[in-house]
């Protein structure tokens, strides 16, 4: 018998985050996969995410600015991903929230695609998009509207490209079905629950991890904590917003910039608790602060609210606005919840590595 010819095919490569932690993962399922994206600017050690393989790209890596601004050759992606040539592989892995499940198949080929959310910018993200670039009114935003219009219908028939969808949660899960009108299975992230390991000991200081972008709403949780100068609040991460965010700290939030995995989990271990305000499709973060056996305080919407319990594992606040930040602070610190760090860690344990690659493997083999 053959050896089955694997190629994984990713939306781009630019930094890790939470899809590059899943792609990570279904490289060690299947080493001898070839790898696919529209851009690949991965450096140094942030290779060993993709195990240092070489990386087919497409005609977007040679335009201008591309490592940076990707994101503005949007209405070129359906176009770039059709270019990739896998024609040859026995069986496709797509790691999709953007373009990547649209790549070209035929019908002796299984093409599997762990979606991490139909295309966020063309569907619910699409109004908040427009505003937060500008591009509600005026010439250039008709000719962005008119390409999201577009995009969004390439996006919804390539749908039928894929012969089996694997949603990164019961959220995403409905979303593959309102949007694209397609059952899947569900089969959440890989959490590396070993090296964010269990730390009972906590400090007095909170902390909260992001890269800057709008949807993450860091800016609302510093704005909570310069309404309560007498906790501390530490703050990971780089992004575009962080000069504007950071520019309004105040003397008890501390911004910390980019840092290594290592300094992330040693905060992540001593916080008293980890703040999370964004609407995610899963959310890792917050399953790492969890493995570490600290509690997050996290807005209940999306992935958090198969992640987090509300008074076993953390607290949940139900508005995107600093009032209920400090209300769920205060909750939190109410003597009325004793949150025990053990059980915390062990409900992380559910999300762990090895609980992914024996869920995707079982699946890939019962196909």
């Amino acid at each position: 018998m053959k050896e089955l010819k694997v190629a994984i095919v990713q939306d781009w490569l630019y930094f890790n985050g939470g899809a590059e932690k899943v792609l990570e993962q279904i490289i060690y399922c299947f080493p001898q996969a070839d790898i696919f994206s529209t851009i690949d600017f991965l450096k140094g050690e942030e290779r060993k995410t993709i195990h240092y393989k070489k990386v087919t790209t497409t005609f977007i890596q040679k335009l201008p600015f591309a490592s940076k601004l990707h994101r503005l050759y949007l209405p070129f992606m359906p176009l770039a991903i059709e270019q990739l040539d896998v024609s040859n592989y026995d069986l496709v892995i797509s790691s999709s929230h953007a373009v990547a499940k649209g790549v070209l198949t035929h019908a002796e080929q299984i093409h599997v695609c762990y979606c991490h959310s139909p295309m966020r910018y063309a569907w619910d993200l699409y109004h908040q998009y427009l505003e937060e670039s500008n591009l509600k009114t005026g010439l250039k935003g008709w000719f962005a509207k008119y390409f999201l219009h577009k995009i969004r219908i390439w996006d919804y028939t390539t749908a039928n490209r894929v012969d089996y969808f694997i949603a990164n949660s019961h959220y995403i899960a409905k979303r593959i079905k309102k949007v694209y009108g397609r059952d899947s299975v569900v089969i959440y992230p890989p959490v590396d629950t070993d090296k964010f390991s269990l730390h009972i000991d906590k400090e007095d200081f909170y902390l909260t991890a992001s890269r800057f972008v709008p949807y993450k709403k860091i800016d609302i949780i510093a704005e909570a904590f310069a309404k309560m100068p007498n906790k501390k609040l530490i703050i990971i991460g780089d992004g575009p917003d962080f000069k504007r965010i950071s520019s309004k700290a105040t003397e008890n939030v501390v911004f910390m910039g980019y840092q290594t995995s290592d300094v992330m989990v040693d905060h992540m271990q001593r916080a008293k608790a980890f703040i999370f305000a964004a609407k995610e499709d899963f959310g890792i973060i917050p399953v790492e602060a969890m493995a570490c056996g600290t509690p997050v305080i996290a807005y209940g919407a999306g992935g958090c609210l198969e992640t987090v319990i509300d008074g076993v594992t953390g607290v949940h606040f139900y508005d995107q606005t600093a009032e209920a930040i400090v209300e769920a602070v205060e909750k939190f610190e109410g003597k009325k919840i004793i949150f025990n760090a053990n059980q915390i860690s062990q409900k992380a344990s559910d999300f762990s590595i090895s609980s992914f690659k024996t869920k995707f493997l079982s699946f890939l083999n019962f196909k």
